[in-house]
């Protein structure tokens, strides 16, 4: 078993974390190792891509929810991926499929050989992990136990309720300037990789936690993409954190006592002991 090393996370002094390159091809991505400092003997391991919003976001930027999946009783490894404009979809979906295929090979250095992978990710990261799972069971790759989405970018119209109450969605906002770089063009809009609410297929999905809050703009379609999960018989859980939670703000801030970050830890450890072999 993994044995945590220094530096601690600047979030959670039970947590630490260490540099960890994954090999993709000819090429690496330096992403970071989190680790608890007492690992459960049944933990799992969970692949980590951070928020933003395809355009920006860092591993950094990251830290705090990684922290939060670590604190929960999973090891997690959390990736880079290559952002827009610059790398427009799939590029960055595909490196990031390439780079759980090959955690998947080497999941033994980490966790035992029958631990438990999961994908995880918040906002733009959420979507890509929202993805990942559909490429596994369309690709018969790595057996996936949950996929972990925290408010996740889903819909590329931004037409909700939600975000019109927010009053964001128009050019110049962050979240459609992001997609406007993901996408390049709007007819990528249709494929289910690309803005996983539209896809038609659903089942045979990994199990669902998809985690949001009252005051987040992105509500509604992370709830509108739960119902559909689970019309399509994939066990989902949705849980719906009250406000004020300064979502989606929050996920750059450390998990304290009473925040949305530390609510969403319990429903994290709740779903990795619901989903854990048995």
């Amino acid at each position: 078993m993994l044995v945590p090393s220094v530096p601690e996370s600047r979030y959670r002094r039970a947590v630490f974390w260490r540099e960890q390159s994954v090999a993709v091809g000819r090429d690496k991505l330096a992403g970071r190792l989190y680790a608890p400092a007492a690992v459960p003997d049944e933990a799992g391991l969970v692949v980590h891509l951070h928020g933003g919003t395809f355009d920006s976001g860092t591993l950094a930027s990251g830290e705090a929810v990684a922290t939060t999946l670590a604190e929960a009783g999973a090891i997690v490894i959390s990736l880079p991926y290559p952002l827009a404009p610059a790398n427009p979809f799939p590029q960055a979906l595909e490196a990031s499929y390439a780079a759980l295929e090959k955690i998947a090979r080497d999941k033994a250095r980490w966790v035992g050989k029958t631990a438990p992978l999961y994908v995880a990710g918040e906002e733009a990261g959420g979507n890509l992990a929202a993805a990942l799972a559909m490429m596994a069971r369309d690709r018969h790759g790595p057996p996936l136990a949950g996929q972990i989405l925290f408010s996740p970018m889903l819909d590329s119209c931004l037409g909700t309720y939600s975000f019109r109450n927010a009053e964001a969605g128009p050019v110049g906002c962050r979240w459609a300037d992001g997609w406007h770089a993901y996408l390049g063009s709007p007819e990528k809009a249709a494929h289910p990789y690309a803005a996983p609410v539209n896809a038609v297929r659903l089942t045979g999905l990994a199990p669902a936690l998809i985690v949001t809050a009252q005051d987040d703009l992105l509500r509604d379609e992370s709830v509108n993409y739960a119902h559909r999960l689970k019309a399509a018989g994939v066990d989902t859980t949705i849980r719906i954190v009250g406000g004020p939670s300064r979502w989606p703000d929050a996920f750059a801030e450390g998990p304290r006592d009473g925040s949305c970050l530390c609510a969403a830890c319990h429903h994290v450890s709740e779903f990795f002991t619901a989903t854990a072999p048995s």
